[in-house]
């Protein structure tokens, strides 16, 4: 365990944002040695989301620790006024783009490392055209304005079929049967990036995420509020993977050195099947509130394997444990969150 994990460990409770920020962009040693190996400036498309910020900063720090003096350039459709800044004052630049307009995409600087983030899942429902142009359409566009640098790429865990829960989850070999227009337009993000990679020898990761949590947004934070609120936990669903925003921040940057041609899909996920039921009374005994449960669990939920990803990228620091102490006292104390539900309860793909 390094000393970094375990200053993590002894840590009870995070009290206010700042601090919470600065955890989510602490990068391990691991990161800071791959950022030292790098070679070249990195653009972060799609910056201004709930992963962008902190994942831009952990870049920046562990790009300053390892000595390198490299652009970090975060892109976004819009540039709010805080976030940019929040980037000015951590020495990241903020650029706006439209980058669904061939001009303004490829107006934007060729750096030799991309992440890619830009993607749309809420309100998919009702608005299928532009879920497809984002999660399928763009990802060509940027592969042939890109295509002399290397590549990470968001996916999604959804690109899977619901699992048994007694099966320890999808793993990336498995065949790929994703139920809905969001999900079938993320399998077909991964196509396009995969036939680039193929056709203009562009390595790329491919990072399938199930699901990423902090005190602001994700599963845990979700079941917080609803046992808060007197709502009953509708358990129907009833199993997930959680991981660290934190932990998820440092994969991604670590696969930058994995990128290979073909694409490859890499899982990030925990390392444990949490039942949605204990969770809730976990995290209900720590927020001193009673909990009720609707619904039965079913036999299969939607989880991943994620050894291929710790064996390359590095295991989690963070316990689900720790994520739900965490999660109970930002409850406890009002903390603000992003208001943005997982939804991670669908089950017929309609978010």
């Amino acid at each position: 365990m390094t000393g970094t994990s375990k200053n993590l460990a002894a840590l009870e409770k995070i009290t206010s944002v700042e601090q919470l920020e600065e955890l989510l962009s602490r990068p391990t040693p691991d990161v800071v040695e791959a950022m030292g190996r790098l070679e070249g400036d990195l653009i972060l498309l799609g910056a201004c989301g709930k992963i962008g910020p902190s994942l831009a900063r952990m870049a920046r720090r562990a790009s300053d620790e390892a000595g390198i003096k490299r652009r970090i350039i975060g892109v976004g459709r819009r540039r709010p006024p805080e976030l940019q800044q929040q980037f000015a004052r951590q020495s990241i630049e903020l650029l706006e783009c439209d980058m669904l307009d061939r001009e303004q995409l490829a107006s934007l600087p060729k750096v030799p490392n991309v992440i890619y983030l830009a993607a749309m899942k809420f309100g998919a429902t009702g608005q299928e055209p532009l879920t497809w142009a984002i999660n399928t359409y763009l990802p060509g566009l940027v592969c042939e304005q890109f295509r002399h640098s290397r590549m990470v790429a968001y996916s999604t865990g959804n690109v899977y079929r619901l699992s048994p829960i007694d099966g320890g989850g999808s793993t990336e070999e498995e065949r790929l049967e994703p139920v809905g227009d969001y999900a079938m337009s993320c399998l077909g993000r991964e196509r396009i990036f995969d036939h680039f990679s193929r056709t203009l020898a562009i390595p790329i990761g491919l990072l399938r995420l199930n699901y990423a949590h902090e005190l602001r947004y994700g599963i845990m934070v979700d079941l917080a509020q609803k046992i808060l609120a007197g709502q009953p936990i509708d358990v129907t669903m009833g199993y997930f993977n959680a991981l660290w925003q934190g932990d998820a921040n440092a994969m991604a940057l670590r696969a930058l050195e994995h990128a290979t041609v073909p694409a490859r899909p890499i899982n990030l996920a925990g390392p444990d099947v949490l039942s949605v039921r204990g969770v809730a009374e976990e995290l209900a005994d720590l927020l001193d509130c009673p909990v009720t449960f609707v619904g039965q669990e079913a036999p299969d939920a939607l989880l991943s394997d994620g050894s291929t990803g710790y064996k390359l990228l590095g295991h989690p620091q963070i316990v689900p444990e720790q994520m739900a102490r965490w999660i109970a006292h930002w409850q406890l104390q009002g903390g603000p969150v992003l208001g943005k539900p997982t939804k991670f309860q669908v089950r017929d793909g309609k978010f």
